[in-house]
């Protein structure tokens, strides 16, 4: 006999994904030396258990978008994208380019090459979420 999620599990352990990606993000930011003060809820979005974006605020009234998730968490300022979904887009790009840099270095151990790896798989990913109209629409990413 196997066991199904009730709709309660399933929307508590949803939860608890977005809590925990939350904490992700704000540990994130203060480790970059930025604290961060509230969330904007209405402008962040996440797809467990895949990815959060986070518009973050600061207490010295800066913004920033926050990704976490199935990939390395990272920071963009506001100025980077103007939503989420645009976010996603920039922190592609900017992955891309940080792989290449990585690739270009004369000094890349294994551990370099793992990441830029990474880093490159991600990207990737993340472009191909934010070319899907189907999961920007109002509801689906939420």
């Amino acid at each position: 006999m196997s066991e199904q999620l009730t709709q309660q599990q399933t929307e508590q352990a949803r939860a608890e994904w977005v809590r925990a990606q939350f904490q992700k993000a704000n540990e994130h930011l203060a480790s970059k030396g930025i604290i961060p003060d509230n969330v904007a809820v209405n402008d962040s979005r996440y797809l467990p258990p895949y990815l959060a974006v986070w518009k973050l605020n600061t207490k010295d009234k800066q913004t920033f978008w926050v990704i976490s998730g199935d990939l390395p968490t990272d920071h963009l300022p506001l100025s980077a994208a103007k939503d989420a979904r645009e976010a996603v887009r920039a922190f592609s790009l900017n992955w891309q380019l940080k792989a290449q840099q990585i690739i270009a270095a004369a000094t890349m151990d294994k551990t370099q090459q793992d990441f830029a790896n990474l880093l490159i798989g991600r990207a990737q990913g993340l472009y191909e979420m934010f070319e899907k109209d189907e999961l920007w629409r109002s509801s689906q990413l939420a």
